[in-house]
């Protein structure tokens, strides 16, 4: 069973001037504190300003942590990680392309993205899985009841468990959303508790999607409100903006009351969908990748990307950029999954890929020179404001400018190499 987040990608050179040049123009709006006073001003005579510690980084951690592989029926699989903005990296996943024993044809992956630290996290990541197994309600006659009651028995038990744990270690403030999916022979199993969500992509179209757990929603609101709770600025006693999850057991103190009838529920929404030829993808992902973009558009994008990129980990990594650059502010974690009926490789679109690259270095090339041409210092955001304002045609379908940043700012580079004085 794998569960630490393996292996790490080096952040590229290109990157790194991107964030030192655009530190400067957003480290004051994360920078943590009340503010009011000027940098460096002290506070007034008997003033004492309590200094609250920002949840953002003055920048943000741009390596990225990755996983790939496969199972002997044919999915292949690829996990993207990245801590983004956040102060702490908190999300945790669970890859097991292949359960062993009578399961050997059976899957399972999970992405836990944790809350007030990632402890109940790493232990859910451990645990959940084992405790599912250990129902005994997943066999080789693939029962969908049994099966959907053997992973909601799992989450009520390892939620139980960890209480024990938390008492004794002193967890009480930490938590974690979970969504998790088991492949079968014949069916897809979805279990989701917060607002992480599993999409599915076939023949080319959003075909399911799990439903976030929102204190606003009004089943969700209606159980916080009966176990003496309220919803204020969406979030449960104006705190915590989930309302299922396992762990934050200061929330599932309510006598007389049971587990899943507190304010926050461990209870998973179980959904399963027969498998088809037409499935092609399946994504599980933190709400760092979801509060940026839609189901529809993710699908399109990543339709459009298996069309011109073998590597998984690389589609992972560039949906991951896509969302920081449309303004994630969240760790980012994404496992894509591709069944036989994934799109291939296609030399139409790679060609269509390559004469977008060449537009777009064009482009850069003429904003570069105009801007030279004017007396004006063409920095970088200069060079992608113009640019986001320019009709660019045969852009990724869900990505837009953004997903091509990449290449933008490699052009950028390249122009500012070409404009050097001789002799520098």
């Amino acid at each position: 069973m794998r569960t630490a987040r393996k292996g790490s990608v080096e952040m590229p050179a290109f990157m790194r001037h991107l964030v030192k040049e655009t530190e400067k123009r957003v480290s004051s709006f994360f920078k943590g504190g009340r503010g009011g006073a000027a940098e460096g001003e002290q506070p007034g005579d008997g003033e004492r300003e309590e200094v609250i510690p920002s949840p953002y980084l003055d920048r943000p951690v741009l390596d990225k942590l990755m996983e790939e592989g496969c199972a002997r029926w044919g999915l292949t699989y690829a996990l993207g990680s990245m801590q983004g903005w956040r102060a702490n990296m908190e999300d945790y996943h669970n890859c097991v392309p292949q359960l062993g024993g009578e399961l050997a044809d059976w899957s399972f992956f999970a992405v836990f993205d944790g809350h007030a630290g990632s402890t109940v996290a790493q232990y859910c990541s451990q645990h959940l899985l084992g405790q599912i197994l250990a129902t005994g309600g997943m066999g080789p006659e693939d029962n969908p009841e049994r099966v959907k009651g053997a992973l909601i028995e799992g989450f009520m038990h390892t939620d139980k468990h960890l209480h024990s744990v938390a008492r004794r270690e002193g967890w009480e403030r930490g938590g974690t959303t979970v969504v998790a999916a088991v492949i079968s022979p014949y069916y897809i199993y979805f279990a989701n508790c917060g607002d992480s969500r599993a999409m599915l992509c076939r023949s080319g179209q959003v075909c399911f999607s799990t439903e976030d757990h929102k204190p606003y929603s009004p089943l969700e609101k209606e159980r916080i409100e009966s176990a003496g709770g309220s919803v204020s600025i969406q979030r449960i006693n104006g705190s915590l903006a989930v309302s299922r999850a396992l762990g934050d057991f200061s929330y599932k103190g309510a006598e007389n009351r049971t587990p899943t009838e507190q304010m926050v529920s461990p209870e998973p929404e179980v959904c399963v969908l027969e498998r088809s030829p037409a499935d092609e993808f399946l994504v599980l992902a933190c709400d760092g990748v979801w509060d940026i973009i839609s189901n529809e558009e993710l699908c399109a994008f990543i339709h459009n990307r298996l069309s011109v990129c073998t590597d998984l980990r690389d589609v992972c990594a560039q949906v991951i950029d896509l969302c920081l650059y449309k303004g994630s502010l969240d760790n980012i974690s994404i496992i894509l999954l591709c069944f036989p009926g994934a799109p291939q490789l296609s030399a139409e679109a790679l060609h269509q890929e390559a004469e977008l690259e060449d537009l777009l270095e064009s482009k850069v090339a003429e904003i570069y020179d105009e801007l030279c041409a004017r007396g004006e210092e063409p920095d970088l955001l200069s060079v992608l404001t113009i640019l986001a304002s320019t009709v660019i045609p045969g852009l990724p379908p869900g990505g837009g400018i953004q997903s091509k940043r990449n290449c933008i700012i490699s052009a950028y580079y390249q122009q500012r190499e070409t404009h050097k004085p001789n002799g520098m």
